[in-house]
């Protein structure tokens, strides 16, 4: 239940504060953030270390495959300029071969990198339709990029994550979400003024394990006690 608890507060972290941030041509531009911890907070997939080890950990630990799906996290093999590796977490299937993306550092945004694109396209070009070699937009270019980079292959959500969100929150559920936005209001009014919204993320992060705890609490029924 921590896992999933963890899972969905992390989700409603970052949908309040991106829906916070101010856009510009689908970038978020604030602070320095690595592809890596930006992925598994958002897609609460608890992998650690550079990107490109990322598929070999989840074998065995998470469903993996070659098809999109939306939460899943794309990995993608090393190359001789990207020798870490990238992840990128599918935002929204939009066909067969174009699906959105949300990552970081990628583009050079306003002369720097380390910031995040959100909802940005990424194309399947591999002969064979699995998304091995895709392309990526690229925001000087206000297009896809000229390369092509392989991939591993798809990371999946935990399914318990995906089956309680299919089947339905309970009432104790439903009140710990209430808890848990309150929690992130409270934290983002005693935010000093200036802070930017991924510096407000950052501290929301910081706070997981309070409110989890929260949060669990409520789920068990003893809330009251």
């Amino acid at each position: 239940m921590l896992k999933r608890t963890r899972t969905l507060l992390g989700s409603l972290a970052v949908a309040a504060v991106m829906s916070l941030a101010p856009t510009a041509g689908g970038a978020l531009a604030d602070n320095y953030w690595q592809c890596v911890p930006f992925a598994r907070l958002i897609s609460g997939i608890q992998i650690f270390g550079d990107a490109y080890t990322w598929w070999q950990q989840a074998i065995g630990k998470y469903d993996v495959g070659f098809q999109p799906k939306a939460g899943a996290v794309l990995c993608f093999k090393p190359t001789e300029r990207m020798r870490l590796g990238h992840v990128a977490v599918v935002s929204q299937v939009l066909t067969d071969r174009i699906v959105q993306i949300t990552h970081a550092n990628w583009s050079p945004i306003d002369g720097g990198r380390g910031k995040i694109e959100k909802d940005v396209t990424l194309v399947d070009v591999s002969p064979q339709g699995d998304w091995s070699q895709v392309k990526v937009w690229y925001d000087p270019n206000r297009d896809l990029g000229g390369s092509t980079y392989q991939t591993y292959g798809f990371i999946y959500q935990d399914p318990t994550a995906k089956v309680m969100a299919a089947s339905g929150l309970s009432n104790a559920e439903n009140t710990a979400i209430a808890l848990a936005q309150s929690a992130a209001s409270q934290m983002a009014s005693a935010i000093r003024p200036g802070s930017g919204p991924l510096q407000m993320l950052s501290q929301a992060a910081d706070s997981t394990d309070r409110i989890a705890a929260l949060i669990a609490k409520a789920t068990r029924g003893d809330a009251g006690n």
